[in-house]
């Protein structure tokens, strides 16, 4: 194992800083060449002569050893472009070779990071399980018969293998957080629009985030920081606040389910509850609540006609060729046909009642505190049960882009099998950094092992104000 497996962003920069140019392009090729085409983390691993010129772009910047990832290594999402690597969305028909970064993957790159490879993910970015790919079924980096999540399985198992030290996702259900808690991760959703969206296929337009995965709370943190422009070229993308929240306060007051749903699961309820404790002995006020809004917001995502924003996407492949794509996956996006315009008002005026209902009953606390997803599902299981399965690991994401809120995915502990189970405190749109500020307050003091390696990494942040 190179001495680079496993390493933060202040790891690489340390080492990148000190070395001479030759040498730190050396720690990078070094660090890919461990990288196997057989490994269904991985869709497209970047060639020497790419990184190569990734390299010499990077020398071009003046003063580049003073940039805030000057040579740091990041995992791009295979439906996010970078320019020399194909972009799929995991279905081969769709292949095509940007010739452009996406405007997040440049903003990275003008920060001194260096794309290395393009991970797989759940076909059209459609699922929470990871195993709709042609390019193989992902698992969790603790546990290779247990899914790694959905749809950003790749992006979550190469940083929990120390691969990467971050990676980019999307989340539009929960696939920015989901994967976080199967591989025992940070999964920061930022508030919709704070990251640029040009340049990532999409899959609903108006509620896709492109999301960060990180070792730990600093290094997500400082992705954010960099990468929260605004964008004028994406309709989608908002500026953020001049300034930013930093904190609810020493008493933050977060909204619980009453009744947590775990299905047939047994043994994240335990967990769970350690994870209430916690928060409470780091001063967080938790307030047991009736969640019934934002189960029925959750459940408009896939039962009403938000799925034809995924049609639009691939309409002349789904039209032209539908046996190209995954059978599920097709057979969630075909239900759009299903719905006429008129439908799609209802729906949205039930949308926009619910997010009201919401905005009222929860006026009084700051957030919201649940468990990433009630399941820890094997691969054969999602295989025999595809969608209802799915359906159910979307129980605590799919409402928080529905009604704009931020969330913020951070581990909490590990099952009697070995997988980790996690927890993601949400809130209003524009509070990401107060949710960094919580999190804080309850990891600061826990270390963790990164998957398949054995090594501990400190979750929290270290003397960083957010």
């Amino acid at each position: 194992m190179i001495e680079t497996i496993g390493w933060t962003i202040p790891d690489w920069l340390e080492a990148q800083r000190v070395s001479s140019s030759d040498e730190g392009l050396a720690r990078i090729i070094a660090q890919v060449a461990t990288f196997s085409k057989d490994d269904v983390a991985f869709i497209t691993i970047a060639s020497e002569e790419f990184l190569k010129a990734q390299w010499q772009q990077l020398q071009a910047i003046p003063r580049a050893k003073e940039l805030p990832l000057y040579g740091v290594p990041f995992a791009p999402k295979d439906n996010i472009d970078v320019a020399g690597l194909p972009t799929t969305v995991a279905c081969p028909a769709f292949k095509y070779e940007p010739t452009k970064d996406a405007v997040i993957v440049q903003i990275l790159k003008a920060a001194g990071a260096i794309p290395i490879c393009k991970t797989n993910l759940d076909q059209f970015a459609t699922g929470l399980v990871g195993t709709r790919s042609p390019y193989g079924a992902v698992p969790s980096a603790l546990n290779s018969e247990y899914c790694s999540g959905g749809s950003s399985s790749g992006s979550s198992n190469v940083v929990a293998r120390g691969l990467a030290p971050f990676s980019l996702g999307t989340d539009t259900a929960g696939s920015g957080r989901v994967p976080a808690m199967h591989n025992n991760l940070i999964g920061l959703k930022p508030s919709r629009g704070a990251f640029s969206a040009t340049g990532v296929v999409p899959a609903c337009r108006e509620l896709d985030c492109v999301s960060v995965f990180a070792q730990n709370l600093r290094d997500a943190k400082t992705v954010f920081d960099i990468a929260a422009k605004y964008d004028p070229v994406d309709s989608y993308s908002r500026p953020l606040p001049d300034i930013m929240l930093p904190s609810f306060g020493p008493k933050p007051k977060l909204a619980i389910p009453d009744v947590p749903q775990w299905f047939s699961d047994t043994e994240n309820a335990p967990l769970w509850e350690k994870a209430v404790e916690e928060f409470k002995a780091a001063g967080v006020e938790l307030v047991p609540s009736d969640f019934t809004p934002m189960y029925k917001l959750g459940a408009c995502l896939y039962m009403g006609p938000w799925v034809a924003e995924r049609y639009t996407v691939v309409r002349n492949l789904i039209e032209s060729d539908p046996d190209a794509m995954d059978p599920t996956v097709r057979t969630i996006i075909q239900l759009a046909n299903k719905f006429s315009a008129a439908d799609q008002f209802d729906w949205e005026h039930l949308r926009r009642d619910l997010v009201r209902e919401i905005e009222t009953k929860f006026a009084d606390v700051d957030g919201f505190l649940v468990p990433t997803a009630p399941l820890s599902p094997r691969i054969k299981d999602v295989q025999a049960d595809p969608i209802k399965l799915n359906s159910k690991q979307g129980t605590y994401t799919n409402f928080v882009n529905f009604a704009d809120m931020a969330a913020l995915a951070i581990p909490a502990g590990f099952r009697q099998d070995g997988m980790p189970f996690g927890v993601t405190i949400v809130g209003r749109k524009h509070t990401d950094y107060a949710l960094l500020d919580i999190a804080q307050k309850v990891l600061k003091t826990k270390e963790r092992c990164l998957g398949n390696l054995g090594k501990k990494s400190v979750v929290g942040i270290t003397d960083v104000v957010v």
